[in-house]
């Protein structure tokens, strides 16, 4: 393609909203255009380079074993409304109304279409596995979009999905696209870190998320620099640590009785440091929280009785319930670990009239003798004893408290919020953290979709079965943003061979005489040698011309100027010096140059 084809204008400056690298030099080199808040287009440049990226999605998930289909991108909302999602997604997703008053949805997510649809036609063993991919429209109604395409209302996600006999079949499936995405990610030229992931508004048994660090990534990753353990900081777990007092030695247990310590204006764990002369990790921490869509069974748990409980299609589930999270004081709660102990949509702790209600005191003296709701113990609090906490009335705390003796807690978990310096629970090395993109995510959902919606099969013996299901998400715009994060300087892009929207430009000082034949010869040749190419045929000054093809990133620059003739110039974007070249065979050296290249990302 000729320059004076395409259309496209540069910017020497960046919007001012464009505040991370990718997303400025992807409006600077007119790969993007904002047409409103969190929507883009891509324009000419932007989609070839995008096109690239979902090819290649595309390639390894057919190599993978997978199949192409394609839903649409608004659906009935009863789908929604059948596996409980209708009300738990929460306001990013859009739903609309069609001239039947029939709800829709605009899919931020398409486990409900796929579900269906396979449920449509499925009715035997025989034809399971069934495993098929879209690649495709989705909104979400962020609350903050940013960064360009990185974080948009309108996105495009390749998204796969199977429906398994059993958990070795589903197993099997897992493993594939796992090995699919780390090929995938090695030809776009990313190094990604496969991570242990909460699996959110999800669900399911198991994720795992598929990362690329990134000073301006949204995630934090938990490392262990000793063994091939890392986990989003939502999962991840560590080693025990034990509950010592103030000497450093092991608690022990005490025979004492509760007893009440009236505490006047202590209110937070550092005062108790210093009223109480002792380390926090004798403390019990108690928080109240409001815990939104449950559906675990709360039948029977402690003042749970009169609690409002909903069906919608398969799925029940509690709107509104609390639970008293216990944690050793120098430990905080991750929010992301209690929401999946209780299989909730979202958790947030209690406000001030909630907590008055509910324990009886005001937060700073909450404590687990008294509390009237579940009481969720984190697993630090299990080797505690004669520990201190809060009494349930204003002004005190208790002193003698032993877990398991003087309350009983409703269910134990693992809702630490593990930091760098705490034990990698596999060899016990030390974490450290890191930021990072989450580019791809894999889930092993179960049976949760496949229940809720009713969807069963004939077994080997003739009776009914539920399929367990898993899912498979990559977001090809944030990959692509990536690659620009991951590949660029103060000049510009520097496209990797695989991504880039022309692998080769041609740049001839003037586009007249002896020059302009030149050009047009290497432009002929390579691109019969199916290298893709772009001719600048602008009526610029060399400077503007150099400036642009920097900008835009493209791998390999030949200059043709009067000077140098019969010898080209050939320039490596993501090399500081150029080299001289023979005209008659810079066609056959470029090619080579290309070859090398693309055969160096697959390896």
């Amino acid at each position: 393609m000729k320059t004076s084809q395409l259309p496209f204008r540069t910017l020497r400056e960046a919007p001012a909203e464009a505040i991370i690298s990718s997303h400025q030099l992807m409006m600077r080199a007119d790969l993007i255009r904002k047409l409103g808040n969190g929507l883009y287009t891509y324009m000419p440049l932007g989609l070839k380079a995008y096109n690239k990226v979902e090819n290649t999605i595309r390639e390894e998930w057919n190599r993978s074993g997978a199949v192409e289909f394609r839903p649409t991108v608004v659906v009935p909302g009863d789908i929604w409304k059948e596996s409980g999602r209708w009300d738990t997604m929460g306001p990013q997703m859009l739903k609309a109304k069609n001239r039947g008053e029939q709800d829709m949805v605009v899919s931020p997510t398409a486990e409900e279409a796929y579900t269906a649809i396979v449920r449509a036609g499925l009715t035997s063993y025989k034809q399971l596995p069934i495993n098929m991919y879209q690649i495709n429209t989705k909104y979400r109604d962020e609350i903050r979009p940013r960064y360009g395409v990185m974080r948009g209302r309108e996105f495009n996600m390749a998204d796969g999905y199977s429906m398994n006999a059993d958990d070795e079949s589903l197993d099997e499936t897992y493993q594939a696209y796992a090995k699919a995405y780390l090929r995938i990610f090695k030809r776009l030229g990313l190094t990604v870190i496969p991570v242990k992931a909460d699996t959110g508004a999800m669900g399911g048994s198991g994720s795992e998320e598929f990362m690329v660090e990134s000073e301006v990534g949204d995630d934090t990753l938990i490392i262990c620099p000793d063994c091939d353990y890392a986990a989003n900081v939502e999962k991840a777990s560590c080693k025990p640590d034990a509950a010592v007092d103030n000497e450093g030695n092991p608690q022990k247990k005490t025979d004492l009785p509760v007893e009440d310590v009236a505490t006047p204006n202590v209110f937070s764990i550092a005062d108790m440091e210093k009223f109480f002369n002792s380390t926090p990790k004798t403390f019990i921490k108690a928080l109240v929280y409001r815990v939104i869509n449950s559906t675990l069974d709360l039948s029977k748990a402690p003042h749970c009785e009169k609690l409002e409980k909903k069906t919608e299609g398969n799925l029940t589930f509690y709107p509104l319930s609390y639970v008293c999270v216990l944690i050793r004081a120098d430990l905080d709660v991750n929010e992301a670990k209690l929401a999946g102990a209780l299989k909730a949509s979202e958790v947030c702790l209690a406000d001030d009239e909630e907590i008055l209600q509910i324990a009886g005191a005001p937060h700073g003296f909450v404590g687990p003798v008294t509390v009237k709701c579940p009481i969720l113990q984190d697993l630090s609090v299990n080797d505690m004893h004669d520990a201190i906490a809060g009494a349930g009335k204003e002004g005190y705390h208790i002193k003698h408290v032993e877990p398991g003796r003087d309350y009983t807690a409703w269910m134990n978990a693992d809702v630490r919020t593990v930091v760098p310096g705490d034990k990698c629970p596999c060899c016990g090395g030390t974490f450290y953290s890191t930021k990072g993109n989450e580019l791809g995510h894999i889930f092993k959902l179960g049976k949760k979709y496949t229940e809720s919606m009713g969807v069963t099969y004939l077994d080997v013996n003739g009776k009914a079965s539920v399929p367990t299901m898993g899912c498979y998400g990559i977001g090809v715009d944030r990959v692509l943003a990536s690659i620009v994060e991951a590949y660029h300087d103060d000049k510009g892009i520097i496209w990797p061979m695989s991504v880039a929207p022309f692998q080769v430009a041609i740049v001839p000082i003037k586009y007249n005489g002896a020059m302009k034949e030149a050009a047009d010869r290497l432009y002929k040749e390579l691109t019969e040698a199916g290298i893709e190419v772009l001719l600048d045929d602008r009526d610029e000054r060399p400077g503007v011309k150099f400036n642009d093809m920097d900008l835009m990133g493209f791998p390999i620059r030949i200059t043709v100027g009067d000077k140098n003739l019969p010898n080209v110039e050939v320039k490596l974007r993501s090399e500081a010096e150029a080299k001289l070249i023979p005209l008659d065979s810079a066609t056959s050296q470029v090619a080579q140059m290309v070859e090398d290249a693309l055969v160096a990302l697959e390896a």
